[in-house]
């Protein structure tokens, strides 16, 4: 699972969806010739990139190369169980990435066409956000 090895602030806010505008990076193939994009604003766990990652990597067998566009940064906290309502903010629990629409979240390269649409379309049903593959 993918998280931060030191951040700032242990805790964050959880911040707002007030007007949720499309990603300005993130938003074009840079690595490989096919891609998986999210087309709705989601926040995307560290088990679901993982789970997504394994799909991918199982179709490609031996060829091909992935690549991973986007990292879990951001701290989601959580109280324990049956905690009385007050005494501040829970521990640190999981850790999620932002996502808005548009941003590219898996790239490929490497291996046919028809093989990487498949793989990728599988790898977005393990996520939050509707996703579509793009390619170049």
């Amino acid at each position: 699972m993918l998280i931060p090895k030191k951040v700032k602030y242990r805790k964050w806010q959880k911040g707002r969806a007030r007007n949720i505008r499309t990603a300005s990076t993130k938003i074009e193939l840079a690595f490989g010739s096919y891609g998986l994009k999210a087309m709705t604003p989601a926040w995307i766990t560290s088990q679901e990139i993982e789970a997504g990652r394994r799909v991918l990597t199982r179709f490609i067998k031996k060829g091909g190369k992935v690549w991973i566009r986007v990292f879990p940064d951001k701290p989601v906290t959580k109280k324990g169980n049956e905690v009385p309502m007050g005494s501040g903010k829970g521990a640190p629990d999981h850790y999620v990435a932002v996502i808005r629409p548009g941003t590219i979240i898996y790239e490929m390269d490497g291996i046919p066409a028809e093989v990487a649409k498949e793989a990728l379309q599988s790898a977005g049903y393990k996520l939050s956000p509707v996703c579509k593959y793009v390619s170049k």
